[in-house]
């Protein structure tokens, strides 16, 4: 038995402990990350092996998940437009937020025709500030310049007073007539459902119009006279298991119910005490769990059959209790919270219950009644009839009022003196003043919403009359989120007209020629660079290769996964990575080649040759990628795909080159340990 611990002790120590052991699980760890990048980036060769596997073996594996690559304006074909914005008529130091605004404007105008991450930016050429907006794949070009064109628009409006509007003639024929042939069709079901061995569930597939309830065939489960279809308990109620009723009709549809089952349940009626905590559920309270626990078991107790009621009032925390006295009503099983439930129909009648706590806060229960009652377990099927609600338009939310950006003169950050918290302060002109005024006065204790392009983004509500012309927004804002919203404000409330400069189509064809193209090059290159390696370094030239191949999957698979917008310049980025990630090999296998010449042991070498070619690898890769960072920060779209893929090209040969070459070599080298050095590029030394 000793012997067989040992050996398993010896096996799993050499498993998972030697630096041998640790190479090969490297290996796999490559391999199994290689493979699942592959699938990532040309999932169609997953699908094909999963076909094939279920057909030999029967065995079901899940769909790989597929990602597609995005691809830029130049490759994807669609428009490219420059705008310049007059900013003469504004102070200096607002320029750059009306700026920014008018982009944010922009950007969330483009988003409603469903273009794809479109690319809207601002820069400055002279003293002109010009808007560059890329939509790729748009179809409707001259309605996308149509709505950026337009003005932004800024408004303060009030709820609009619901306005009684009749039905035309028309209108009433249609209401009519669509409801004839409703009752016509439910008369048609009504027949059909008494008839002798009649599928009721199956008629609810057929005819009802409540798609919540057809998967479980119309069944609306136990309801009772207080519950949620109390107003079909009486038709319920004269049923016998297994009938059907008449027609039930009201203004919005027609029903037929069946009586599937009945049962005895409880009702209780009873008062509560709560006290509330800060942080429960719906609590406006400032009590602390503690402080809230001690108070409860004070009143539990006083508390008695005659004076909870006036305990309720002088205590709870409950909005409400003091002129109800936490009365309850009846309740059934499923209407309160679990806790609350539980112990209310634990209690018989008179007592008063432990404390009991629940998300609300800590309750006392006094219950006062008990009764049996009746529950039906209906199914049902309901036809729809129109309603007048239906034909009319939709009522207006918001009514306008006059007051706009064009009467606001500024809004900016400031932070509330007693809680910091950021909040927006408007000032308007005189004609705005005026207007404002009169808009807070009549709608005290009542919303009004600031709206951008006819979408609400902020409904603050009014507390007094404002006069001066001046008034705050407050919420629950982060800092960047105060400044976006007053940014938003400028640039509605500022004239920021926009002119169109330039506009250039790109056609779709284009942009597939160019990827085919760029594909076929980048792939030759890369061929090429290959051949070079196995030719000139011999093994560590293979394994280099090898390497290669694992970097261009997974860089492939991170331009998908962050994702990377592809263009042209970007494709150019990702081809010049794969040189940078070869010039690293290059320089650890020149040091592996001299480590060699001076007779040291294989492995001794490629620990040296790394060594050795890290600081040029460092310096030369670091200052690439402080190019990237200048390009990427100071340019426009295009190269910054290309500062972006290259920089993320970089990157990852850094770890291709230091971490997947080197863990190659390792595995290889003791194979060739005190052997010819000749598969390495290095003459034996005579």
């Amino acid at each position: 038995m000793n012997k067989i611990k040992r050996f398993f002790a010896n096996a799993r120590k050499n498993l998972f402990t030697t630096a041998r052991a640790k190479v090969w699980w490297l290996i796999i760890l490559i391999l199994a990350i290689t493979m699942l990048a592959g699938f990532l980036n040309y999932p169609s060769y997953y699908d094909k092996g999963v076909d094939w596997l279920k057909k030999t073996t029967g065995i079901s594996l899940p769909q790989f998940y597929k990602l597609p690559f995005r691809l830029g304006l130049d490759l994807q074909g669609g428009t490219h437009l420059i705008y310049e914005a007059d900013t003469s008529a504004i102070p200096d130091k607002d320029r750059d937020d009306a700026l920014e605004g008018v982009r944010d404007v922009i950007e969330r105008r483009v988003n409603a025709f469903g273009v794809a991450e479109p690319v809207v930016q601002t820069t400055n050429a002279g003293a002109s500030q010009r808007v560059i907006v890329e939509l790729a794949g748009i179809k409707d070009v001259s309605e996308a310049i149509k709505m950026i064109g337009e003005t932004p628009l800024l408004e303060f409006k009030e709820q609009a007073v619901p306005a009684e509007t009749e039905l035309t003639a028309d209108q009433k024929k249609e209401m009519n007539d669509y409801n004839a042939a409703a009752k016509k069709t439910a008369n048609e079901v009504l027949k059909k459902a008494r008839a002798r061995d009649a599928d009721f569930a199956a008629l609810v597939q057929e005819y009802s119009t409540d798609e919540a309830t057809k998967a479980v065939g119309g069944d609306l489960g136990f309801i009772t006279k207080n519950g949620i279809y109390a107003d079909l308990y009486d038709d319920a109620a004269k049923l016998k298991v297994g009938g059907v009723s008449g027609l039930i009709e009201t203004d919005e549809n027609i029903g037929i119910i069946k009586l599937e089952a009945t049962q005895d349940s409880k009702e209780a009626k009873a008062n509560h005490l709560l006290i509330c905590w800060e942080g429960a559920q719906s609590c406006a309270g400032d009590l602390s769990k503690e402080d809230a626990k001690k108070k409860i078991d004070e009143l539990k107790a006083q508390a008695t059959a005659e004076n909870f009621i006036d305990l309720v009032k002088a205590n709870s925390t409950e909005p409400g209790a003091a002129s109800s006295g936490g009365d309850l009503g009846w309740f059934g099983k499923d209407m309160m919270v679990k806790p609350f439930e539980e112990a209310a129909f634990s209690l018989k009648v008179g007592e008063i219950s432990d404390v009991i706590e629940t998300q609300f806060g800590y309750h006392l229960i006094y219950k006062t009644d008990e009764k049996i009652i009746k529950e039906y377990r209906v199914s049902r099927i309901l036809i729809d009839k129109k309603t007048k609600a239906e034909i009319l338009p939709p009522a207006e939310e918001w009514a306008y009022t006059g007051l706009t950006g064009k009467q606001l003169v500024r809004a900016q950050v400031q932070f509330d003196p007693n809680t910091n918290a950021p909040e927006i302060s408007l000032e308007f002109n005189d004609e705005g003043k005026k207007l404002f005024g009169e808009i807070t006065e009549r709608n005290v204790g009542k919303p009004v919403a600031i709206l951008l392009d006819g979408e609400p983004i902020s409904v603050p509500r009014v507390n007094e009359a404002i006069k001066e012309g001046k008034a705050v927004i407050s919420g629950s804002f982060t800092i960047p989120e105060a400044k976006l919203l007053a940014q938003r404000l400028n640039a509605g409330a500022l004239p920021v007209p926009i002119n169109l400069i330039s506009q250039e189509t790109i056609g779709a064809a284009l942009g597939q020629e160019s990827v085919a193209r760029s594909l076929i090059a980048g792939l030759l290159g890369f061929l090429a660079v290959i051949i070079f390696m196995i030719l000139y370094y011999r093994l560590p030239g293979f394994l280099s290769a090898l390497s290669l191949i694992f970097y261009a999957a997974l860089v492939l698979a991170l331009f998908k996964l962050i994702p990377v917008t592809l263009t042209l310049a970007g494709i150019a980025g990702f081809v010049l990575s794969v040189g940078m990630a070869v010039d690293a090999n290059v320089l650890i296998f020149e040091r592996l080649k001299e480590e060699l010449r001076l007779g040291k042991p294989l492995g001794s070498a490629i620990d040296e040759g790394f060594r050795r070619a890290w600081p040029s690898i460092r310096d030369g890769n670091l200052t690439t990628l402080i190019s990237c960072l200048v390009l990427f920060w100071f340019s426009t779209s295009m190269i910054k795909g290309f500062a972006l893929t290259l920089s993320v090209g970089v990157i990852m040969s850094l770890f291709s080159a230091l971490f997947i070459t080197r863990t190659f070599l390792n595995f290889v080298a003791p194979w060739f340990q005190g052997k010819s050095t000749r598969l390495f590029g290095v003459k034996n030394k005579k």
